[in-house]
């Protein structure tokens, strides 16, 4: 009788620890079908330590300095680590040399938020749903600030599948759709191969005929995608608009970050029973999820983590450096209201252990 392997169960290529502490870096993914956003750390050359949280439908990710800003089924949860915090966390002391934890909460109600930056104080992302880049504040659900040419009006009808979007400068420039369409969900009928790559200031469509594009990215003054569909990371002449395909996977392509020399890249095991994905013919070769990290000079596959059982779809994936093993808190637990930060110092409250009938009266 074969035993049952715990949840998160997953095995890598000996050189990926090696890796990730020579950067010196965590990777972060999130899996929506889990419902996780995962820390993944490496204390040492040869140990992966995971660290799961639950975040409902987690998408898209944002990391810059000490925030992070995570994407679930009606809320951007906002997040700040401080490294006085971790060591001194009173669940588990001397274990984190860094912990994130909650900040804000903003309710956006269920938009489908998929790739997110922060620009300055500001969080912008891709609405889905709505079929727009938005901003993320205070005052209301979003605020819409571009949308594609095509689509004639905001309607929460997912109508072209707006995904991904990379910054140049620190502004909006490019966004990835699985489709041109302006009804509602009509980029399904030509999912395999209509995706199309849109400039933002310009409102182009630079490419079409794409396989399901996902997570522009600008390194180097140089722009990649992956097409999920067929498995395959392109890179894009910005002069010429010509492109090529500079690497290919066995699988379902979605998420990835530059550190160093080194690509991440997100990788799903395409559900079978998936509307959206079971047909398409990479899912006979989408057997894993997991991570694959690629050398950037010579485009190279140099190490993998591949997950045995709980996570199928990963959407995100980001990276924290400076750090050997940051802890993150959600807000299902108390916890996360004890931790004090202020300009000067670190305080962690004393729980309270007064019954309701002991609190004190006010009037």
């Amino acid at each position: 009788m074969s035993q049952l392997l715990p949840p998160f169960s997953c095995t890598f290529s000996p050189n990926m620890p090696e890796l990730m502490h020579d950067l010196g870096i965590n990777l972060v993914i999130s899996t929506y079908q889990a419902g996780k956003v995962i820390i993944l750390s490496a204390p040492d050359k040869e140990k992966l330590i995971q660290l799961p949280r639950d975040f409902k439908q987690a998408m898209g990710i944002a990391v810059d300095g000490n925030r992070m800003a995570i994407a679930t089924s009606d809320e951007v949860l906002v997040l700040a680590h401080h490294p006085d915090l971790g060591p001194t966390y009173p669940a588990k002391p001397d274990i984190y040399d860094t912990l994130y934890v909650p900040r804000a909460s903003y309710y956006t109600g269920n938009v489908d938020m998929h790739d997110m930056h922060f620009i300055g104080n500001n969080i912008v992302g891709v609405n889905t749903r709505f079929s727009c880049l938005c901003t993320i504040d205070f005052n209301m659900s979003f605020t819409p600030i571009w949308k594609p040419n095509f689509i004639s009006e905001l309607a929460p009808e997912d109508r072209c599948h707006l995904n991904g979007l990379a910054l140049v400068d620190n502004k909006p420039k490019y966004v990835t759709a699985l489709g041109q369409s302006d009804t509602h969900e009509g980029w399904r009928p030509t999912k395999a191969n209509g995706g199309i790559l849109i400039d933002v200031e310009t409102n182009e469509i630079m490419l079409g005929g794409l396989a399901m594009p996902h997570s522009p990215r600008v390194y180097d003054n140089q722009l990649y995608i992956l097409q999920s569909a067929s498995g395959e990371l392109l890179k894009i002449d910005l002069a010429t608009q010509k492109h090529e395909v500079v690497c290919d996977f066995d699988g379902f392509c979605r998420g990835f970050v530059k550190y160093g020399d080194f690509l991440f890249i997100g990788m799903s095991k395409i559900r079978q029973n998936s509307s959206s994905f079971k047909d398409l013919p990479i899912s006979k070769k989408s057997t894993f999820s997991g991570i694959v990290a690629v050398h950037m000079p010579t485009m190279t596959k140099v190490a993998q983590i591949k997950y045995e059982n709980s996570v199928e779809e990963i959407y995100d994936v980001q990276v924290i450096p400076g750090f050997r093993r940051p802890g993150l808190l959600n807000t299902s637990k108390e916890d996360f209201r004890r931790a004090i930060v202020t300009p000067n110092a670190t305080y962690w409250a004393a729980p309270s252990d007064k019954a309701p009938d002991q609190m004190p009266n006010i009037v």
